[in-house]
């Protein structure tokens, strides 16, 4: 279920929100083939009005079914973002968009849970990628080619004065 909030049961006190979020609620377009959302997001979410705006934080977790970049193999990855703080403005350019006296803060949650992505998913640290390939660093270099030079090496030799 998604997390709305009433502004008006906010006004006297403080409102905890728990639940999940279904993939379909999310509605992430996802554009990396290695990163799949096959579960629901879990939350806890406590929400407090300030001035003009709503301060939202808590917990939110999600597993994420990925590929190696590396080797291709299938794991899980557990995308928990504790503690978890948001700042909703009420008023102004980047208001939230109240219907019915209520605000829906999944837009919120979407947000912050695409820029936790893995933006190179490995299964572990120092894998070694698909057994008989040689790794990325070796491709284009033999052993007997000298190291690249270095660029700043370049800029320190120019005299600007």
């Amino acid at each position: 279920m998604r997390p709305v909030v009433n502004l008006r049961h906010v006004e006297a006190n403080s409102v905890s929100l728990e639940d999940e979020l279904t993939p379909e609620e999310l509605d992430i377009e996802m554009k990396d083939p290695l990163i799949r959302i096959n579960e629901a997001l879990e939350y806890q979410i406590e929400v407090e009005q300030m001035d003009k705006a709503l301060l939202a934080s808590g917990t939110l977790r999600l597993t994420l079914d990925c590929d190696c970049a590396r080797c291709l193999k299938p794991f899980d990855y557990s995308l928990d973002l504790a503690p978890w703080t948001c700042h909703i403005p009420l008023e102004g350019e980047d208001k939230a968009a109240v219907v019915n006296d209520c605000v829906d803060l999944t837009t919120y949650v979407r947000e912050d849970i695409v820029l936790a992505f893995p933006q190179r998913p490995l299964c572990e640290p120092d894998c070694k990628g698909l057994p008989g390939v040689p790794p990325a660093a070796e491709l284009g270099a033999s052993k007997d080619a000298p190291l690249a030079s270095n660029p700043w090496a370049e800029l320190n030799k120019l005299k600007l004065k």
